[in-house]
């Protein structure tokens, strides 16, 4: 009970900072980015937006500490740790590209325990908790029943500015664009991890992810039926780098495919 209590508050603050999010794309320009490192673009929305975050964040659980991407708080909790993503799709985001997502998730010692999601331009609100079935605006949702990769459809994420394994991930996607319904990149790792935890999608995987990508998508794919390992099919995944998410009915075969080439 004490995490859906917790779960329900932090909605309100990922729709609070959507709300901010949404409001500024509405005249935003390109002139306000600013360049982390190559192609890794970062502007006042998604720094504004996880000042939002954290402070909401705090009142609701003093004792906690940070991992966010925009690295506005430093604070490191014994026990609890909140894992943030302001702004997830930022280069969507910049372009007006509609599919970009709050995504928050809570981490207890080396658990993650609950995780929310909020993707800003359909107004969808997945959220789970440990223990707890995984929900979409309420309802409650599960994976497909897919049983094959021929009858999946397949995300994955693009490399923007580590390219040491394109040559790999070129062949691999080459494969899997012959072996399933379609290949799609919607350029958020966390829609699209909810999108594979609601059926949309059977399977999601991408390298060169971090903690902040896909904290939060993990907890709710899994909540929801589904699996989430590393390319090894181990079940660390916020620092492997690396990440496959599936309707559990297929992990053996896409990872199969992916060891072929990683």
């Amino acid at each position: 009970m004490y995490l859906e209590n917790l779960t329900a508050q932090v909605i309100d603050i990922a729709k609070q900072a959507g709300n901010f999010i949404s409001n500024e794309r509405k005249g935003f320009s390109p002139d306000k980015i600013e360049y982390k490192g190559l192609n890794d673009m970062v502007s006042y929305v998604d720094k504004g937006a996880e000042k939002l975050i954290v402070s909401g964040l705090e009142k609701i659980l003093p004792e906690a500490g940070f991992v966010t991407e925009e690295k506005t708080a430093s604070k490191t909790g014994e026990r609890y740790n909140w894992i943030v993503d302001p702004l997830d799709g930022t280069t969507n985001f910049i372009h007006g590209v509609p599919t970009y997502s709050v995504s928050i998730a809570l981490q207890e010692n080396d658990e993650l325990v609950m995780g929310v999601v909020y993707e800003i331009n359909l107004d969808e609100c997945f959220y789970a908790c440990k223990d707890a079935p995984a929900y979409l605006n309420g309802r409650e949702i599960r994976v497909s029943d897919a049983a094959e990769v021929k009858r999946s459809l397949v995300a994955t994420g693009f490399p923007y500015y580590n390219f040491e394994k394109q040559a790999a991930y070129i062949e691999l996607f080459t494969e899997l664009m012959r072996s399933c319904h379609g290949l799609r990149r919607l350029g958020s790792a966390a829609v699209d991890l909810v999108y594979t935890a609601c059926g949309r999608f059977e399977s999601f995987y991408e390298y060169n992810l971090n903690p902040w990508d896909v904290a939060a998508g993990v907890v709710i794919v899994r909540q929801a039926g589904g699996e989430v390992v590393n390319f090894k099919g181990g079940n660390e995944v916020l620092n492997s780098r690396e990440l496959l998410a599936t309707n559990g009915r297929i992990t053996g075969e896409m990872l199969g495919i992916i060891n072929k080439y990683f």
